[in-house]
């Protein structure tokens, strides 16, 4: 039994070197693989990464280098155990380097060790890692997009009343910051402004956010169908889409004034319809791009930033139709993915 657990692990371990080798030989011909892993596969936000990269991908071909972007992801932004999968098997796969979105700030820390440890860099997208093995980090300050979405609904509310807060889930990194840095303004600077709730998560699913806010809005309600609050505030796109359904479903949308994160072709609407007072806005498209440039200028010997913003801007219904707002609320992702 011994024995035959030592040539498995030998073959394992074989096979890597094997890759390895097969990895520097392509790259020594000016040939590179690069995977661009990120937390899920269907929001419109994804989708915008992997346009970025890309746009990438296709300068980078222009330029004369031989770059193959491969996109591979977990469907849905909870499934840790598949994206781990997806690292190692792209590790066995030999690839020049990897563009990760980590799914949980802790379990990918030891993934990433392991790439780096086979001579596989990686640069780090979206959302922070509890590690130093990465080459960059390129990202949103996610703290400073939180604060801009406190300081909106604030605004808003004329700096006094009653908000909620819908979380992500944990172990996000990046809609933890965001979350950390919408309390922390409203706590700074706007005394007046209380919290009712902030401790309860919609899940990494439009539809757990969608129950998880029906669950949050019922205890709120009042005898003549309105809310004991003012305000709402979600940090990304499926906690902002579930509780635009929720409000909705209600009979609430428009009557609480309500600012979430991220964008799409419903939130959109939503907005022109007055039910979104705001918006915080990444550049997703930049963000991919930034990542795949980032990886191939560190692979060819440049020096690259340990951290790289990507900046945020806030959308209203009053500026969403000017030419920089609009190009962020809407992406065109499909002329990169030719869909």
């Amino acid at each position: 039994m011994k024995k035959a657990l030592a040539v498995v692990v030998f073959v394992a371990i074989a096979v890597v070197f094997i890759a390895i080798g097969c990895k520097r030989k392509e790259e020594s011909k000016g040939k590179y693989r690069i995977a661009v892993i990120p937390k899920g596969m269907t929001h419109v936000f994804w989708k915008s990464i992997h346009a970025g990269a890309v746009k990438a991908e296709q300068e980078l071909k222009e330029s004369g280098l031989e770059v193959e972007v491969i996109w591979k992801g977990p469907i849905k932004e909870d499934d840790r155990e598949s994206q781990i999968r997806v690292v190692e098997d792209f590790i066995t796969r030999g690839v020049s380097g990897i563009v990760l979105a980590p799914l949980d700030d802790s379990a990918l820390r030891m993934p990433v060790k392991n790439a780096v440890d086979y001579g596989i860099p990686v640069v780090i997208i979206d959302s922070g890692l509890k590690s130093e093995d990465y080459t960059s980090f390129v990202a949103t300050d996610n703290y400073i997009g939180g604060r801009k979405g406190g300081e909106c609904l604030a605004e808003i509310l004329d700096g006094k009343g009653k908000v909620i807060m819908l979380r992500c889930h944990e172990g996000s990194a990046s809609s933890t910051k965001r979350e950390q840095g919408f309390l922390d303004v409203l706590k700074e600077k706007y005394p007046e402004i209380e919290v009712v709730s902030s401790n309860q998560y919609g899940g990494a699913t439009t539809e757990s956010a969608y129950i998880a806010s029906e669950n949050l809005l019922a205890p709120l309600r009042k005898s003549d169908g309105g809310l004991t609050i003012d305000g709402i505030f979600c940090p990304n796109e499926s906690t902002t889409f579930g509780m635009l359904r929720a409000l909705e479903d209600s009979g609430l949308a428009g009557k609480v004034d309500y600012v979430g994160f991220d964008s799409s072709e419903r939130l959109v609407q939503a907005m022109r319809q007055g039910y979104i007072k705001g918006l915080v806005l990444q550049d997703p498209i930049n963000m991919g791009y930034l990542g795949v440039k980032t990886i191939l200028a560190h692979l060819q010997g440049q020096k690259v930033d340990k951290q790289i913003d990507t900046g945020s801007m806030v959308a209203t219904p009053e500026n969403m139709d000017e030419p920089k707002i609009k190009k962020l609320l809407e992406p065109d992702f499909k002329k990169w993915l030719s869909e």
